[in-house]
């Protein structure tokens, strides 16, 4: 059985002589890059494969990691453009008031007299914050994802309170 995989970045180009490759961290935790020694590496989570890093730096904003295998600047160019992802039990632990993107996904959402009016399907990323696409009923309304909306998120009891939702119906 595969394991579930999470986006963290992307390959962006080779960079030198000996497989070193700059990706583009996707995660609120670049440092994370330099403390994992293994990432899943493919053009989507089905084709991944485990790659074991032999070294990892971040400059500027980049990552910079070299995998065993993968030592030549040809083999870093042929999984330029590849995703690079972890496996669900190398997640970090995150502090309690933050939450993973695939946690948020298929929460109930209750109103402010806590009654069930909808589900999360998706977080999608805007210029100036996040939004949480809801299905009500037969419409799908979007919610900034900002504290004037969201009252509180309950992981572990699969909900989120959204205050003024009916501005959005």
């Amino acid at each position: 059985m595969m394991k579930e995989l999470y986006l963290v970045g992307k390959i962006l180009k080779a960079k030198g002589l000996k497989g070193e490759m700059k990706v583009l961290p996707i995660t609120d935790y670049p440092e994370s890059f330099l403390d994992r020694k293994v990432f899943y590496i493919g053009k989507n989570e089905s084709d991944a494969v485990r790659q074991v890093v032999r070294q990892g730096t971040l400059r500027k904003g980049f990552a910079y990691l070299l995998f065993f295998g993968i030592d030549t600047r040809e083999k870093a160019e042929a999984v330029a453009g590849e995703k690079v992802y972890v496996s669900v039990d190398d997640l970090i632990p995150l502090p309690h008031d933050r939450a993973y993107l695939h946690e948020l996904k298929g929460l109930k959402v209750l109103n402010e007299s806590f009654e069930e009016v909808g589900v999360v399907l998706d977080v999608l990323k805007m210029p100036a914050h996040e939004v949480y696409e809801v299905q009500c009923g037969e419409q799908v309304v979007l919610v900034p994802a900002v504290e004037e909306f969201v009252e509180e998120i309950v992981i572990e009891k699969g909900y989120m309170v959204l205050k003024r939702l009916e501005e959005f119906l």
